[in-house]
């Protein structure tokens, strides 16, 4: 996806969040156990204020360095803080090139990877959120669309389980394994995952592995995030392979 778009669901996304009715935010998450709505927003808040804080660093800087500002209170005030903060952020993109230098979680990067882990930060928690409210009676929240939940997707799979693998923190079990994720509902998600020691090679395409997961980009987005059961999406093939690696990710 461009980073217009990204930067379209970010507020879009974020905008939902900041409109949580305050009478909601003691909501118990059913799929983040032992946090409530307002976890959800005060903890997405104080990402975007670490983000802002680390797009005015140099490219270079190691994120370990970067100190978030602005305070995120608890209770209701935590809403206002929380709009204050995306409104920053957005800000802080609308004001900077795409292509800009920016230090990430990968190393020396660009606004625009920023710029997509943050509409994808934000999309997910609000889902956090609108589940929160479904569970206490309330209607189901607005569902992304496909492209962006595939985006969300890949991002998961080229980033974060590269770093994963890299910090060894994949069992080895995983080593020697594949699997293809297909989202069926846009052209544009499929992968192959392929893990070795210490590594995972990602490769965009329709290609068989030891277990297949299928399902709409959102559910399957979701369940690589933890927030759905396997048993939501099908599961194809050697199923312990899947269950091993969804075990190892939780973030």
């Amino acid at each position: 996806m461009d980073t217009t778009r990204l930067l379209a669901t970010l507020r879009a996304q974020g905008e939902m969040i900041a409109a949580t009715p305050v009478d909601a935010l003691s909501e118990p998450v059913p799929t983040v156990p032992g946090w409530t709505v307002e976890h959800v927003v005060r903890h997405t808040g104080k990402v975007h204020q670490w983000v802002l804080a680390a797009l005015r660093e140099p490219a270079d800087a190691p994120l370990s360095s970067v100190r978030r500002s602005g305070d995120m209170p608890r209770g209701a005030d935590c809403l206002t803080a929380y709009r204050a903060a995306l409104d920053a952020l957005l800000e802080e993109f609308d004001r900077r090139d795409a292509t800009d230098p920016a230090p990430t979680m990968v190393g020396p990067g660009t606004v625009a990877w920023w710029a997509r882990r943050q509409a994808h930060e934000a999309a997910v928690h609000r889902i956090d959120v609108a589940d929160a409210l479904r569970a206490a009676g309330g209607p189901a929240g607005a569902a992304l669309d496909a492209e962006t939940a595939a985006d969300g997707v890949d991002e998961w799979a080229s980033v974060f389980l590269g770093r994963l693998a890299r910090g060894g923190r994949l069992p080895d079990s995983l080593a020697g394994t594949t699997v293809h994720l297909h989202g069926t509902d846009t052209s544009s998600a499929e992968w192959h995952l392929a893990f070795g020691p210490g590594a995972v090679e990602v490769v965009r395409e329709h290609r068989k592995g030891d277990v297949a997961l299928r399902g709409p980009a959102q559910e399957l987005l979701l369940t690589v995030w933890r927030r759905r059961p396997l048993a939501g999406i099908d599961a194809v093939g050697d199923v312990s392979v899947a269950h091993a690696l969804l075990d190892s990710v939780a973030l």
